[in-house]
Formats: structure tokens, sequence, C-alpha cells
């Protein structure tokens, strides 16, 4: 793996939070200040096109979508849980396993053609990131990357993201095991 030294941070966690999940934790990661300076980086040099703004999803998204807006100097927009921002917000809800969730943003957060980057911790199921994107898009942003820390590509999400015409940059990639 090229990011070995990266990979060697993350924590697992064996059968959290369910018998059978092999749990891929990046608050080790966060702990080692070479480390997280390596990764921001690192996902900054992937990035194709230089975004307006970084937009991080709720709630490890915001730790890493911050540092790199901070590093590419750009703004930073928060993908929110319901009901937790004040002010105006629009949303879209959208299928989990069982049920439903969603996510919010500032009415005026982002300005029509503006270029964004989704950011979060991992993707897996891709749902989440996916409601991102309409999300941004539904107010006009041009979305068309996102980069995430970890792949779990025995999930499919990235996938998922690259058949909606995102450009999809992980760092780690670990398979089911």
């Amino acid at each position: 793996m090229a990011n070995d030294d990266l990979a060697a941070l993350v924590r697992t966690i064996p059968d959290y939070p369910h018998a059978g999940i092999m749990f891929r934790d990046i608050t080790t990661l966060l702990l080692d200040g070479p480390g997280f300076a390596a990764c921001t980086d690192r996902m900054a040099a992937a990035v194709v096109t230089p975004p307006d703004l970084v937009a991080g999803i709720e709630a490890r998204g915001f730790i890493f979508g911050a540092a790199l807006a901070q590093r590419l100097s750009v703004g930073f927009v928060l993908l929110r849980k319901q009901n937790k921002l004040p002010g105006r917000v629009t949303g879209v809800n959208y299928a989990l396993e069982y049920g439903t969730d969603r996510i919010e943003m500032h009415a005026d957060a982002v300005q029509l053609g503006q270029r964004v980057l989704l950011v979060d911790d991992l993707i897996a199921t891709g749902g989440t990131a996916l409601a991102g994107v309409e999300l941004l898009r539904g107010a006009g942003a041009v979305v068309d990357e996102a980069a995430f820390v970890i792949d779990l590509p025995d999930l499919h999400g990235a996938q998922r993201l690259r058949s909606a015409g995102i450009t999809v940059h992980t760092l780690l990639h670990f398979d089911g095991d």
C-alpha cells in the first residue's frame, strides 16, 4: 500500500459495533501529529481541480474537511444532521439500512457554480456521501470530486459515487476480513 505509514496509524477494533464488523478507528491517526499532517497533505495533493469550498460530513468529516480547507486556503461548509444548524437550512433525506436520515446545510452556504470538494473520514456504502452530493448540487454547487481517508471497497460506496460522476480520492483501502 502506498500509504502504509498512515495505515499503521489506524486501529482496527474487531466486533464493533456488532459481531463480525472490523471497525477502522481513525482516532489513533489523529493522535499522531505528523501522521495527521501527512494525511492532510496527501489528501490535498490528490485534488485535481482546486475547489472554492470544502464540505465536511458530520462528524469526523469535519476534522479532515476543516484541515483540508485550511490547507487549500478555502472556506468550509458543514453538512450536519437534522436540526443542528441555526438559521435557514436546506436538506435531503436519504435511506439507511433501517429507516432514513437527513443531512442539512445553511441555505446560503454555497453559491451557484462554486466548486465544492466533499470530504469524510471513510467511504463505506456511500449513502451519506451521495446525500451530500445531492444536497450540494441541489444548491447549485459543482461537485465532481470527493476525498476520504479510508475506503471499504467491499461495500461499493466509492463505486456508487463514481457512477454519480464523482472522482473519488482515498488514501487507504481496507478489504473486508
